[in-house]
């Protein structure tokens, strides 16, 4: 057998023992979804009224309101469940399973691809249900097929670069406890951004952060695909972000995996 066939089986192996995982414990999934699900109400019901109206002056209201914020709770969606697979990812360097896949003829990368992997069909999964609650509370979005497979296309290269990100910050962690904390920024991004209100309404030093950060960008393209809303250079700064960060975090994920446990 080829090295890149065993590492492929291995990998195919790892992503399966991911999926028993997910299907064994579905409270975590739901858990995951919870907050994002939580916030999406919270704002629309009770602070939509007010912030429709400041988005459209008389004529904005809950429902433009509800169509401006739920990208921006998917983004909040794909980093919520970030966390969850740095938490996983240290609960398999702390409890001693990777350290027993290392004494294993198996290939190395198959166990953070199998996280990898899995994080990924589990974001997807509650991002269609988030979706879903959007959709049955009144997001109307107006974008045809294409702009659906772009917008989808788009939020799994964001989590594809924040689930390698939350890898390397698991790997990082010495506990599931300081996992479970580290990844939490990326959850609160989409405030400080353009996910709940428009940056032209920060404060100077704010708002150049806001529209400078990582998420903006990806909030704005989500945006413009799904409602028709201006994209501008969105769209080529959000590819080049989920670029850069993917590298950057992968690199730093396989030096943390390969380095010594006794160091």
């Amino acid at each position: 057998m080829s090295t890149l066939v065993h590492a492929a089986s291995d990998s195919a192996t790892m992503v399966g023992r991911q999926m028993r995982h997910m299907l064994r414990y579905p409270s975590m999934t739901l858990l995951l979804a919870g907050m994002p699900i939580v916030f999406l109400l919270l704002f629309v019901y009770v602070f939509g009224g007010t912030m429709g109206a400041g988005l459209g002056g008389a004529s904005g209201g809950r429902a433009e309101y509800l169509d401006y914020i739920a990208p921006g709770v998917m983004l909040m969606t794909v980093a919520a469940v970030a966390q969850g697979t740095a938490i996983s990812v240290a609960t398999d360097m702390t409890g001693g399973i990777v350290a027993r896949f290392r004494t294993m003829a198996i290939a190395r990368v198959s166990v953070l691809t199998g996280h990898v992997v899995g994080s990924l069909v589990q974001t997807l999964l509650i991002l269609a249900l988030v979706t879903g609650v959007a959709l049955l509370i009144g997001f109307r979005p107006n974008a045809g097929a294409g702009e659906w497979i772009a917008a989808v296309g788009l939020l799994s290269l964001a989590a594809l670069a924040l689930t390698w990100l939350s890898v390397a910050l698991g790997l990082v962690s010495t506990s599931v406890e300081t996992a479970s904390n580290l990844p939490m920024p990326l959850v609160f991004l989409p405030f400080i951004g353009s996910g709940f209100v428009p940056t032209e309404t920060m404060p100077a030093g704010l708002r150049w952060f806001a529209e400078y950060q990582p998420f903006t960008p990806i909030i704005e393209t989500l945006r413009g695909l799904l409602t028709g809303a201006e994209v501008h250079d969105s769209a080529v700064l959000a590819l080049a972000w989920c670029a850069g960060i993917t590298l950057a975090a992968y690199l730093w994920a396989k030096r943390l995996y390969n380095r010594d446990p006794a160091g």
